[in-house]
């Protein structure tokens, strides 16, 4: 295969993964931010699927930040690579490794991560709603991964001293 067949579908891919990774980070902004007293009127109504969905997420922040981290770094070292399979094929391998880590480094921030985390500050309650299902589902998916994760990094943090619960007060404002 040449490298103008593989362009246009490494691109889309970027493009998909790039707008994946807006989805971790709004979310990760949203579900933060969101404030105690709305929360607690939510889970008393309680009666759509999003807000269900909702309320079992925010039941073990800790497992919900593992799972969002989980989610949000498989996507950005995927569009790393995609972006240096690009680079290499267009670009003289001198200079390939820094115009490749450069525009992948300002598509994440820009697209995927700083937008996105404004955008999901900024419309944290109906945002939050909106992801609770897709994330519930990444969850569920990532299942046995997110678990590992949540497990030793519990056993880390209280090994260095950290305290387990410390996503907590993030939802308890």
């Amino acid at each position: 295969m040449n490298a103008v067949t593989t362009l246009v579908p490494s691109l889309v891919a970027v493009v998909v993964l790039v707008a994946v990774s807006a989805l971790f980070s709004s979310s990760e902004s949203a579900l933060f931010s969101l404030s105690d007293d709305w929360v607690t009127g939510l889970t008393a109504d309680g009666e759509t699927t999003d807000e269900r969905a909702l309320d079992a997420l925010l039941e073990d922040p800790h497992r919900l930040l593992v799972t969002i981290l989980v989610g949000n770094n498989v996507v950005n070292v995927a569009i790393s690579s995609i972006v240096t399979l690009l680079v290499v094929e267009f670009v003289p391998s001198g200079v390939a490794v820094v115009v490749a880590t450069l525009t992948a480094t300002v598509l994440v921030l820009v697209f995927g991560e700083i937008v996105p985390k404004a955008y999901g500050l900024g419309h944290a309650e109906t945002w939050s709603l909106r992801v609770a299902r897709p994330l519930a589902l990444v969850e569920r998916a990532l299942g046995p991964v997110v678990t590992m994760f949540d497990a030793s990094t519990r056993r880390l943090t209280a090994l260095v001293g950290g305290d387990q619960r410390i996503e907590e007060p993030y939802l308890d404002e």
